[in-house]
């Protein structure tokens, strides 16, 4: 039997039927639970968790500051990609 190289294979996957997945724009941060900020998709998907102020944290937690800044970030992704 003779394996296809590399190319062929990554050829055959981009041919196969499997759906691409999506995550639609526009992206929305909402804080959840005083602990965390969430980036959805227009979908509802959960696409990242910035967390903060997390005493049991191992290195040094984020402010509730920086997470929020970091998730709305995070949130401008899409809008970042369809420049020119």
């Amino acid at each position: 039997m003779v394996k296809p190289s590399g190319r062929l294979q990554a050829e055959a996957c981009l041919d196969s039927n499997m759906p691409s997945r999506r995550f639609p724009p526009p992206w929305t941060v909402e804080e959840y639970n005083d602990a965390c900020f969430i980036v959805r998709d227009n979908d509802g998907q959960q696409l990242a968790y910035v967390h903060f102020d997390n005493p049991r944290a191992a290195a040094k937690p984020l402010t509730r500051d920086e997470a929020r800044s970091i998730a709305a970030n995070i949130a401008k992704v899409p809008e970042l990609l369809r420049k020119p």
